[in-house]
């Protein structure tokens, strides 16, 4: 460097160091790295800071839904009133309280978390008719004319509660005349609803 460009220098070195002095003398540590990185999230995705079933026990069974959130199903706390009664009738409250939850719109943690539900306001569930499996329950909309998630959603819900076996399977039909079918719900089928439809075979005998 010659001395006409030493000299030009030497003036903006001073400038930078008595910032450096200035900032020391207030008590903040001069730095180069940014430190505004917004303001932080107010939720973590898919994340609840209380389960919302929590305190639910006195006003009703504690159950747990499965509601969208992201590309998944993630199971929810919640809690639906049966009467008591006999079983099969008690299985049939049990899954009309749950279908209930289903379709109610998710609660404002919820929302705010990125839970969503698909299956539509208004469905109902009856028992078997005659000639389908005991355990049959009936929707008042064809499981064939069901969105995959939301039938990933009822699927998934139903079978691993008081409303089916609870071997991770349910048996589903329609108000029309088609045979229910036995719906499975997998790590598949909770990890991805949208992809396809649940597996699912012919269930035919009482």
């Amino acid at each position: 460097m010659n001395g006409r460009h030493r000299a030009a220098a030497l003036p903006a070195l001073a400038g930078v160091v008595a910032l450096g002095a200035l900032l020391s003398g207030c008590g903040i540590r001069a730095t180069e790295v940014p430190t505004d990185f917004g303001p932080a999230p107010s939720r973590v995705r898919c994340s609840l800071g209380e389960p919302e079933g929590a305190g639910q026990g006195e006003r009703g069974l504690p159950v747990q839904v499965f509601l969208v959130c992201g590309p998944s199903l993630v199971a929810v706390d919640r809690a639906v009133r049966v009467a008591d009664g006999a079983t099969d009738a008690r299985r049939v409250l049990v899954a009309q309280g749950l279908m209930d939850e289903l379709t109610r719109e998710p609660t404002e943690p919820e929302r705010e978390a990125g839970y969503t539900t698909r299956v539509r306001q208004g469905t109902t569930v009856t028992g078997p008719r005659a000639g389908d499996p005991e355990d049959t329950l009936r929707l008042s909309t064809p499981p064939a004319e069901l969105s995959a998630t939301a039938l990933a959603q009822i699927v998934c819900t139903f079978s691993d509660s008081a409303a089916a076996e609870g071997n991770g399977s349910v048996i589903l039909g329609g108000p029309d005349d088609a045979t229910p079918r036995r719906y499975r719900c997998t790590d598949d089928v909770r990890a991805r609803p949208a992809a396809g439809r649940p597996p699912s075979t012919e269930a035919t005998g009482s």
